[in-house]
């Protein structure tokens, strides 16, 4: 990969895909998972400053299934291509007392690279520039309260989807299954150029609890500028009634990665996403306070 070993740092990230598994095995569509489980990797290394070189994945099952274990596997080696890198090995435990006819786990581990001056989150500080990347969907987190939302409504995986209404052929379990975006192709060119002060991959927890892992103490990002809520997120808003701050505590609401950017190289960065086909979003900025480091000054 070109890196001096004398000024190269090696970084992980190990990750799993969690019960959106259960709608994969409900709908028999495996295809989407093994994406995400790379991405909720790679997506978390590159956020650490880092390149993934390589990947390895554990498949555990009752009873191997060897079609539905190779479709995991075909969409783990396509999560890899978009990742930029090697799929080196794994391992697949039949473990029958341990899983129930049909049902199946995943684990990832994802290894990469990073010169040591450049680890994030590096020299963030007040003035800098918050730019917000979409999320395809859901990605693979909050989904025990997405199944919940789907059994309240008395909806089932193969219903008609209410909130995709360009498609009248879509089914709710079709829409779900949308695979996690893997941010790799189109920030490695900002990491590389020096462009990011810090990242955030907008997971568990939401914008409220992931974007302060990236923020030194004394330091508030005010968002002024989040996108409305895509219609997936806004019918699951109506239908679970919960308010804006719970929403961003427990979904991605539309942005799946966070880049803290120089206010002198917004310019430069937006031109570089762009290229990469990506819409930016610009989130707000950060300033100097206290107390809770989200601060959502309008609606969402």
């Amino acid at each position: 990969a070109g890196y001096d070993s004398k000024n190269t740092m090696i970084i992980g990230a190990t990750d799993g895909v969690g019960t959106k598994l259960c709608v994969a095995q409900a709908t028999k569509n495996h295809g989407g998972v093994g994406i995400d489980l790379v991405a909720m990797c790679v997506n978390d290394l590159i956020v650490a400053g880092g390149e993934p070189l390589f990947f390895l994945d554990y498949y555990a099952t009752g009873k191997l299934e060897v079609k539905e274990a190779a479709a995991v596997v075909r969409g783990i080696a396509e999560g890899c291509r978009q990742a930029n890198c090697g799929l080196i090995g794994g391992e697949t435990a039949e473990m029958p007392s341990m899983y129930a006819a049909g049902d199946y786990d995943l684990a990832g581990f994802s290894v990469g690279a990073v010169e040591k001056g450049r680890v994030l989150p590096n020299g963030v500080g007040k003035g800098d520039v918050l730019l917000g990347l979409e999320s395809s969907g859901i990605h693979s987190n909050g989904f025990s309260l997405v199944r919940k939302l789907i059994e309240k409504a008395n909806l089932t995986y193969d219903s008609p989807c209410p909130w995709d209404t360009k498609s009248d052929t879509t089914t709710i379990g079709e829409s779900l299954l949308t695979p996690t975006k893997i941010y790799v192709k189109c920030c490695m060119p900002l990491l590389k150029n020096s462009l990011l002060n810090g990242m955030s991959h907008i997971t568990g927890g939401g914008l409220l609890e992931n974007l302060p892992r990236s923020l030194p103490k004394g330091v508030v990002a005010e968002i002024t500028g989040h996108p409305p809520l895509p219609s997936i997120f806004k019918w699951m808003q109506q239908t679970s009634a919960l308010d804006d701050r719970e929403m961003l505590r427990t979904l991605n609401c539309g942005i799946g990665m966070v880049l803290i950017v120089k206010a002198d190289k917004v310019d430069e960065a937006k031109s570089l996403l762009s290229q990469a086909g990506e819409v930016v979003h610009d989130l707000g900025k950060l300033v100097s306070g206290d107390g809770e480091q989200v601060l959502m000054k309008a609606p969402l």
